[in-house]
C-alpha cells in the first residue's frame, strides 16, 4: 500500500507541536530561531533562609521543592498561562500545507531554576491542552552564575 500524499495523516494529532527551550542568559548561548521568549527574570525571589536558599541553589528546576517555590512567585502562574495560551493561539490559526510548530524560549540569568521550572510548567499546561510538546533544558548542567 503506498503512502498517502500528506503524510501528517500518519500521526496522531497530539505529535511535537512545540519546542520548549530554557536557558540562562548569563551563559551567551542562546537558542537560534523565531520563538515566543519568555523572561522570567522578574520572578526572582530568593529565599531568605540561608539553608533552604544554598540547597535550592544546589538543585534546579526539575526538584519539586524549587518548582514549587518558583511557582508560589507572585506572577508565575500568570506568566505561565500567557505564554501558553499565546502558543495555543498561533498553533489553532489556520495555515496551509504546512506543519505548525511553535517555539518558546523561556529565560533567567542561570538556567538552572526559574526558566527549567516555568518551562516545565508552559510543558504542563500545553500537553493538557492537548497539544504535543518537548522541553530542552539547554543550561541545566552548567555552573550556577552569581
Amino acid at each position: 500500500m503506498p503512502a498517502p500524499n500528506d503524510l501528517s495523516s500518519l500521526y496522531d494529532n497530539r505529535h511535537v507541536q512545540t519546542v520548549i527551550t530554557s536557558y540562562g542568559e548569563g551563559h551567551h548561548d542562546n537558542p537560534p530561531g523565531t520563538a515566543i521568549r519568555v523572561d522570567t527574570r522578574i520572578l526572582r525571589n530568593p529565599p531568605d533562609d540561608p539553608k533552604v536558599r544554598d540547597r535550592m541553589l544546589h538543585s534546579n528546576g526539575l526538584n519539586p521543592e524549587v518548582r514549587r517555590y518558583v511557582m508560589a512567585t507572585p506572577g508565575a502562574k500568570r506568566l505561565v498561562k500567557e505564554n501558553a495560551e499565546k502558543a495555543i493561539a498561533l498553533l489553532r490559526r489556520p495555515r496551509r500545507g504546512q506543519l505548525k510548530r511553535i517555539d518558546i524560549h523561556v529565560a533567567c540569568v542561570g538556567g538552572r531554576h526559574r526558566s527549567v521550572a516555568i518551562a516545565e510548567e508552559i510543558a504542563a499546561y500545553l500537553r493538557a491542552s492537548g497539544i504535543g510538546c518537548e522541553v530542552e533544558h539547554r543550561h541545566i548542567n552548567r555552573p550556577i552564575l552569581k
